[in-house]
């Protein structure tokens, strides 16, 4: 079957790739303090400052699920995050154009990042082809095929109009080999030199909206080719940010503990560091401790469709028979709607129903959950006493299970 290719049409060139309009006067990012590696800055971008570490909720679709974006607001989120590959499927990125941007129509007026796709290149490898040119997909809705390289990429990723998107990568699975991993570098880089031409020319011919480009590093969890490809990337162009990606992919947590603190020193201090794709409220302190600052994952939300929740004393299944009749709110020390408004019996009763608005409380709670835990990691890390505390929070996270 042949594959459509994604062609976006541009306006008429007013200005070329070695002089291209920049718009870094819209970004700027400034480390307000330090505890050992754990950072806390403030990232400005043409819709807003975000104050890191700080956690983005994932809006795959142009929504985050079973919430409007208000609830979102609520819970105290600055950024959200779309996702490239399924807004093309559906509704499409030159609709979304159309109807003014993916910020006007999902109605979010926060600062807003786009993966490139990239992640479905791991996580869709079922139903994927990786060539040098590009990778060629095929649709989950309808079985058509597309190829998606880092030019056409980079044109939907214009349509959309985020503030932050990310380079076309390929990552691969944690356990893969070191032929792989190398494979999967080399290819990266590649791309991420044709996004960086194509993102430029494509700034150069259009003014709006302003966006920042982020390559993501790559390497698996060989710590020599964790540095290389860090090396490469930044001999390569002055990036706005760094996104760090080909973790939380199947490797152990001492992998990835480890791979932090090696990309700790090869980034550089005066930008943005985001580990895509984590959220896990234990993982994110450890992150935290080893450099990164934005983050984002699903876990929040799918959490909450399981009947999941997560407190301060640890993860808890809110169907257990114990909740039936205790009529103290979900987590005590949670500010979020669900934990001031309702008890646990009714949370119970609301998930062992299959009600909706079991999903909609759970999804408020643990969103607010993991977005708190980074605002507290950011006022521990000024203050000075981020060690000693996030130590102590996850002993007690891990040890009170209940």
């Amino acid at each position: 079957m042949p594959y459509e290719r994604l062609d976006v049409a541009c306006r008429p060139e007013v200005g070329t790739v070695d002089q291209p309009i920049t718009f870094r006067r819209m970004f700027a990012y400034t480390l307000q303090g330090a505890t050992g590696a754990a950072r806390a800055g403030l990232f400005e971008t043409p819709h807003g400052s975000i104050e890191t570490p700080s956690f983005m909720p994932v809006g795959t679709m142009g929504t985050v699920k079973g919430l409007g974006m208000d609830e979102v607001e609520a819970v105290g989120a600055r950024m959200v995050l779309g996702n490239t590959y399924h807004l093309y499927l559906r509704p499409g990125h030159e609709l979304v154009r159309e109807l003014g941007g993916l910020h006007r129509f999902m109605r979010w007026e926060g600062p807003l990042l786009t993966d490139s796709g990239g992640y479905q290149v791991f996580s869709l490898a079922h139903i994927r082809e990786i060539q040098d040119e590009g990778v060629v997909f095929q649709s989950h809705i309808d079985g058509s095929k597309h190829l998606f390289t880092p030019e056409s990429v980079m044109e939907v990723e214009r349509a959309l109009g985020a503030d932050v998107i990310m380079a076309f990568d390929e990552c691969p699975p944690g356990g893969s080999d070191r032929s792989t991993a190398e494979e999967a570098n080399r290819r990266t880089l590649h791309w991420l030199e044709r996004c960086r031409r194509r993102f430029h020319e494509l700034e150069a011919r259009d003014s709006v909206p302003a966006q920042a480009l982020f390559p993501i590093v790559q390497g698996n969890v060989f710590d020599d080719l964790r540095r290389a490809h860090a090396r490469q990337i930044q001999e390569m162009g002055d990036w706005t940010g760094f996104g760090i990606g080909g973790l939380s992919v199947g490797e152990g947590k001492p992998d990835m503990w480890r791979t932090l603190e090696v990309l700790d020193g090869e980034l550089p201090t005066d930008r943005p560091r985001y580990l895509m794709g984590v959220g896990y409220p234990a993982d994110l302190l450890e992150a935290i401790a080893r450099g990164c600052e934005m983050f984002d994952c699903v876990a929040p939300t799918r959490n909450a469709r399981h009947g999941t929740a997560w407190t301060h004393d640890g993860q808890v299944n809110v169907k257990a028979s114990r909740f039936r009749a205790d009529t103290r709110p979900l987590d005590p020390e949670c500010d979020c709607h669900a934990c001031i408004r309702y008890d646990r019996a009714y949370l119970r009763h609301l998930v062992v129903s299959s009600e909706w608005l079991a999903v909609r409380l759970l999804s408020i709670h643990n969103l607010r959950f993991v977005v708190r835990l980074a605002q507290q990691a950011r006022r521990r890390i000024l203050d000075g006493s981020f060690e000693r505390w996030h130590i102590e929070w996850l002993t007690r996270y891990r040890s009170a299970a209940r």
